[in-house]
């Protein structure tokens, strides 16, 4: 068996610097292969400077390193993708485009690519929302990604390549910062109350969100990835559950720990988008086809995230 070597676009973002971390783990430190566009001091294993619209030079670390697979993470997200609506597109869809072209071209074994609840639009059954229902989205984010789970369908029949994907909820960990998203509220809300500080919530207090743990989301991509090929079934992207839940039910859950602690809320352009997305979805096919399984719920996942932020947090207000 050939070994497999790792490629990982927009490694340092919120999802990227942690399942760097895990697929080091699996595969080896020399057999990960992370880049973006700035670099990080602070990485451990293999790491190099890449622009994916960048044709040529995603073309040149696929033949030098002999790439088998590709996590394709870079893109612009929601929230601010509608700051520069044309830009967010060209990116998001140029960068998609050169690694699956590179992936056919060179037959690169797997790709991965992100999908999101941004896809769906307000003309859905929002609670437990079907895998396959209308995909109007009210973001280009959401448009981008739409078109990539329909080019990663096209790619697979006409050429074979092995594309697979997830629909992430809201992705929720202390391994780094929000990063323009517009679920972000969950993880800045507990810098805030590990701080010490109240909470002003850009969505209203009702606003019923799908939810991930990042270690359930990492989990889910390796799992999605290790499975047989013969049992994907869904070749534009899977559904995928965690929970649900809502600020103001965050936060009783925050005060649990932080009693004094208070969430007040200041709705912006976020709160519209928050609207058209689902409040739960419907991840059956993920559960029959890859055994999916979520670990953490709001409680499980409120602990975590304030055991793991406390020292951080205390770290910077000792310096």
């Amino acid at each position: 068996m050939n070994k497999e070597i790792i490629l990982i676009t927009g490694a340092s973002g919120q999802l990227g610097t942690v399942l760097t971390e895990q697929l080091q783990e699996k595969f080896g430190l020399d057999n990960v292969i992370a880049t973006d566009l700035r670099s990080r001091e602070q990485y451990s294993g293999r790491f190099e400077i890449l622009d994916v619209t960048d044709m040529d030079a995603l073309t040149a670390i696929v033949l030098k390193n002999n790439v088998t697979q590709i996590y394709h993470l870079a893109a612009i997200l929601s929230a601010n993708g509608e700051k520069f609506p044309l830009r967010t597109w060209d990116i998001n869809m140029q960068t998609f485009f050169n690694v699956v072209e590179v992936s056919r071209l060179y037959k690169v074994d797997k790709v991965f690519f992100p999908s999101s609840i941004a896809v769906f639009g307000d003309n859905i059954q929002r609670e437990n929302t079907p895998q396959t229902t209308n995909l109007t989205p009210s973001t280009v984010y959401g448009m981008s990604k739409v078109a990539g789970e329909n080019w990663a369908n096209y790619y697979f029949d006409r050429y074979g390549l092995d594309i697979r994907s997830v629909r992430y909820p809201g992705v929720i960990g202390y391994q780094s910062l929000p990063g323009g998203g517009t679920t972000d509220y969950a993880v800045d809300i507990f810098h805030k109350a590990v701080a010490g500080e109240n909470y002003e919530s850009f969505l209203n207090a009702g606003t019923t969100l799908p939810m991930i743990y990042m270690e359930d989301a990492i989990r889910a991509t390796i799992e999605l990835m290790d499975a047989p090929k013969e049992a994907i079934t869904i070749r534009t992207s899977y559904n995928l559950a965690g929970m649900s839940f809502n600020p103001a039910e965050l936060a009783l859950e925050i005060k649990k720990t932080y009693p004094a602690f208070e969430i007040s809320y200041a709705t912006d352009f976020r709160q519209a988008i928050a609207d058209s997305w689902p409040m739960s979805m419907d991840d059956s096919d993920a559960r029959k086809d890859w055994n999916w399984k979520p670990k953490y719920d709001i409680t499980s996942l409120t602990e975590d995230m304030i055991k793991n932020l406390k020292p951080a947090i205390q770290e910077i207000e000792m310096v």
